[in-house]
């Protein structure tokens, strides 16, 4: 298979979904990799050292994305980029297609394979979104630490707090992957947290994680409320697979927090978990004010560490496109029913049933159009 690796264009967006050892993996087994020129750059891998595992460079992202028979990417396509798009073509990157009813558009319109890394499972987990996820809820209480800094617009406190001054208090929203990794940097920064959650189970499991390093309270309005209003910090990271994010902070919840309180929406790329924040922030005006709260809402906030977040995305996305690029694109979603669940639009069609609501598209299954 002829396998595309394009620089990323999203706003200090400095991933790359292919190390140099990676591109050596895949040519090793006899496919061949483009890599655009710069592609890996800001994540530190440099253009001698694709050629050196195999890599071909290429001048443009056109060359790249015209010559492939699968693209690799880390976010989703921007609109410059669907020009690109063919029928057939095999796109494997992040998607979160409910948050993005024009890109689902164009995928479905020009017939191409999109599989989306924040879809596959395995075990009952998503183990493509998981490691992006530690990266998203550990930073979050970083961000937000800086933002309660007074020049930074914050209300002038240190999580920690000191001898003689209380913490201050960060409330999660959410105890997956995300919200437990939030938790962890919170704990250890000394601040007083809350973790919002929903199953009882889980709730169990962050207790014996953490014990009374954490409250955890379970998830409902009233909780939600009291916890928010008295909250330094608001960290939302609670996400339904491939569905739109839930809206569980409302404006009036917002209102009620102190002037200058933080707000870290890890949830935006679906959708976000608050009424005050409907549409993503980027890193170059990362924070809007609403109601006196500063709200972060990056879309891609791991990109701003990429060394750290291209190792750990890689690890896990190159065995399946290795599946995908051995077996092809149906033999190897028939194989693995896990992969299968990444699939999100094939043929013309949606195949993911949550996509599909969220977007009121006619749901098809895989398994339908491949008979």
């Amino acid at each position: 298979m002829i396998i595309g690796l394009p620089k990323e264009i999203k706003n200090n967006e400095y991933r790359v979904a292919l190390t140099p050892s990676n591109v050596g993996r895949l040519t090793d087994n006899g496919h061949r990799v483009l890599v655009e020129k710069g592609a890996g750059e800001g994540s530190g891998f440099i253009d001698e050292h694709y050629a050196e595992n195999g890599g071909e460079l290429t001048e443009s992202a056109g060359q790249v994305w015209k010559q492939a028979e699968m693209i690799m990417k880390v976010k989703e396509p921007l609109k410059e980029e669907y020009t690109y798009f063919r029928k057939g073509l095999v796109l494997f990157t992040y998607l979160h297609l409910s948050a993005a009813p024009e890109l689902t558009q164009a995928l479905v319109e020009h017939e191409v394979t999109a599989v989306g890394y924040e879809t596959v499972e395995k075990n009952g987990k998503l183990p493509l979104l998981t490691p992006m996820s530690e990266v998203a809820g550990r930073m979050a209480v970083q961000i937000g630490a800086h933002y309660l800094e007074r020049h930074a617009g914050g209300e002038g406190i240190l999580l920690g707090g000191v001898t003689g001054v209380p913490s201050g208090t960060v409330t999660i929203l959410g105890g997956g992957v995300a919200g437990e990794n939030a938790a962890r940097m919170a704990v250890g920064m000394r601040a007083k947290v809350n973790i919002i959650e929903l199953n009882p189970q889980r709730m169990r499991e962050l207790i014996q994680m953490f014990g009374s390093n954490v409250q955890t309270l379970a998830s409902n309005p009233a909780n939600i409320e009291k916890a928010v209003s008295e909250s330094d910090l608001v960290i939302g990271a609670v996400l339904v697979p491939g569905r739109k994010a839930p809206k569980l902070v409302t404006e009036d919840m917002v209102k009620s927090m102190t002037k200058g309180a933080v707000i870290v929406d890890i949830a935006i790329d679906q959708g976000g978990n608050f009424e005050t924040l409907s549409e993503p922030t980027t890193h170059d005006e990362p924070v809007v004010e609403r109601h006196g709260i500063l709200h972060y809402g990056v879309a891609n906030i791991p990109g701003a560490v990429p060394k750290t977040s291209t190792v750990a995305l890689t690890n896990d996305t190159v065995p399946y496109a290795l599946k995908l690029a051995e077996l092809g694109v149906e033999d190897a979603l028939k194989r693995d029913a896990g992969l299968a669940a990444g699939l999100n639009v094939y043929k013309g069609h949606v195949v993911n049933k949550a996509v599909a609501k969220d977007l009121d598209y006619e749901f098809k299954a895989f398994e339908e159009l491949t008979k």
